[in-house]
């Protein structure tokens, strides 16, 4: 039972700070920018306003400045493919496509040559 009080305990914890941290910039953003999503303009009003989040562009949840240069609102499904796009960029590295050197081997190059010979 204490690794269950303990789990309840620090997710509380946790619950808190989020809620703090958001309440700040979240509120500061909602003032800043239009309720509409940076991606898929969809507009929200007071009705659908918490399906609204604060994406941080640079994913440091720390970085906060007073004139919102880090923020855009995105719809959570936006927001979701946003934070997938960086997960696999963090994965996998970059989405460009590197430049691959051109292939040098040549499997049929003597293959005349050879199907003549096996005549004999």
């Amino acid at each position: 039972m204490s690794s269950a009080k303990s789990f309840e305990q620090v997710r509380a914890e946790q619950l808190e700070y989020n809620a703090k941290r958001e309440s700040g910039y979240r509120e500061r953003a909602l003032k800043l920018y239009p309720w509409i999503c940076g991606r898929c303009a969809r507009e929200f009003d007071r009705r659908n306003l918490s399906e609204l989040t604060v994406h941080h562009v640079d994913h440091n949840h720390d970085n906060n400045p007073s004139d919102g240069s880090n923020w855009e609102l995105l719809c959570l499904y936006c927001h979701d493919e946003e934070h997938s796009k960086f997960e696999a960029y963090v994965r996998y590295g970059s989405s460009k496509a590197s430049k691959s050197k051109a292939a040098t081997h040549q499997p049929f190059a003597d293959l005349k040559a050879n199907m003549e010979g096996s005549k004999d």
